[in-house]
């Protein structure tokens, strides 16, 4: 009898402890989503880059790498409405559709709205997470209704414009530098505040009972937005600092040069992120993703080669970004997804991971986790839906592009509709529009059916 009463307890403590394992082992993992700005698809080394990135690179190396992987727009704020909702820019009830103007009137009353249910929202509300934003916004400013305090951020330090003064932590002479809804003086470099406040975040969170979401947006390496006196006016400007233009010196011209030494500062930075959280033991259960917002600008530096065009446009240079992810014991290192996938996918495959529900969402993405784990392949036949609107300020015209399967439409307001097969042609050098006439018709068709289908969404 005592050797069957033994034989009970043993067993029973046995199941509590696999019971206790199994729990620890499906516990939500803490993620830090890192999103750089304007850096494009051959401004990370890991992607060919002449640009030094070894921490990037070390995302890769120890996890996974995406080879088609878009943004949901060619352009900051509808790729962060996109990132942050899961659901295309062309549902907003604002029409993002283009970069919010720190200084339009007529932008003052629009962004992201209550009802578009944030990443931060749901992981906090359904899932417990403690959630903090840190870095860049861009989806409202003005009133406090569209600040990140109200969109599911218990956690806000960082600016709400497109792009800040990486010195003054102004818009011009405006201050746009918050703690949570306040905006407050800073001065520093803008990259390592943004690293110095998510170094504090994360060892605040060393020990911790409760999984947390770290969204951190960096401005670098866009261009900063100074002062000039003589016109009383915001002036765009490369802002690197010295220490980092002599990590770069090799590189000739002075312009990409000057974005290589923002980039290596950024790297910088990411590099402290990775070391804070293995010093305190928090890799294990975080899972780091980095990306960038869309494709680089030219004109300030950003390199897409071998895409073709870049930001504000919707050719592949202006929507495939890098994208690499970490969870150690989750992700294979060193593995590959050549897929093609997208930033509003990064919505249902993170609650799915947190065990946080979706019902009722309108989510335009799939849930990536069982590929993230080597448990599955992706679909390959997705549609894949993209909109700029016309922005005059910056003298911009209305952009169309769809991807289904392998089949790429493009309508550009300056040379007409085009038609590629990425899988001959990835580079989208030979148009096929001429030559096939019909499934142009049908993509075109395409576009225009998903286009009505998202702005009567917008208007409910």
């Amino acid at each position: 009898m005592k050797t069957a009463s033994l034989t009970i307890l043993v067993s029973l403590v046995t199941w509590i402890g696999l019971a206790a394992t199994t729990r620890a082992a499906e516990s939500p993992p803490n993620i830090v989503l890192i999103l750089s700005d304007d850096q494009g698809w051959n401004d990370v080394s890991a992607y060919g880059s002449e640009i030094p990135t070894p921490n990037m690179d070390r995302l890769a190396a120890d996890g996974v790498k995406f080879t088609q992987f878009y943004s949901a727009s060619a352009i900051c704020t509808p790729s962060r409405f996109g990132l942050l909702t899961g659901t295309n820019p062309s549902r907003s009830h604002d029409r993002l559709l283009g970069a919010l103007m720190f200084m339009a009137e007529e932008d003052r009353d629009r962004g992201i709205r209550p009802d578009e249910r944030t990443l931060g929202e749901v992981l906090r509300d359904e899932a417990g997470y403690e959630t903090a934003l840190i870095g860049k916004w861009h989806l409202g400013h003005g009133d406090p209704s569209f600040l990140p305090p109200n969109h599911g951020f218990d956690f806000f330090r960082g600016h709400t414009g497109g792009c800040i003064d990486y010195f003054t932590m102004t818009y011009g002479k405006i201050p746009d530098w918050h703690h949570g809804l306040d905006i407050v003086n800073e001065n520093g470099y803008a990259t390592e505040l943004i690293g110095d406040e998510a170094v504090n975040y994360l060892e605040s969170k060393a020990g911790s009972t409760s999984p947390f979401f770290l969204y951190l947006p960096y401005n670098a390496p866009h261009f900063g937005k100074g002062y000039s006196p003589k016109d009383d006016a915001p002036v765009n400007i490369m802002q690197p600092q010295a220490a980092d233009l002599k990590r770069v010196a090799s590189i000739e011209d002075k312009v990409r040069r000057e974005f290589a030494a923002m980039t290596v500062s950024l790297d910088d930075a990411i590099g402290r992120v990775l070391e804070t959280l293995d010093r305190t033991g928090l890799s294990d259960n975080t899972l780091v993703i980095f990306l960038t917002d869309h494709g680089g600008d030219p004109v300030y530096g950003g390199r897409n080669l071998p895409l073709r065009d870049g930001k504000a446009t919707l050719f592949d240079g202006g929507l495939r970004v890098p994208c690499l992810m970490r969870w150690p014991g989750k992700i294979t290192a060193g593995s590959v997804i050549e897929s093609p996938v997208w930033s509003i996918d990064l919505f249902p495959t993170l609650c799915h991971l947190a065990g946080a529900p979706t019902d009722g969402l309108a989510l335009d993405g799939i849930d990536l986790s069982p590929a993230l784990r080597g448990e599955a392949t992706l679909p390959t036949d997705r549609d894949f839906f993209w909109e700029l609107g016309a922005h005059a300020e910056l003298e911009r015209k209305h952009w169309a592009a769809l991807r289904s399967g392998n089949l790429k439409y493009v309508n550009s307001p300056k040379d007409g509709e085009f038609l590629f097969d990425l899988a001959a042609d990835p580079n989208e050098q030979n148009d096929l529009a001429g030559a096939q006439p019909e499934r142009l018709a049908e993509m075109r068709k395409r576009w225009e059916t998903l286009a009505a289908t998202y702005r009567e969404a917008s208007e409910r």
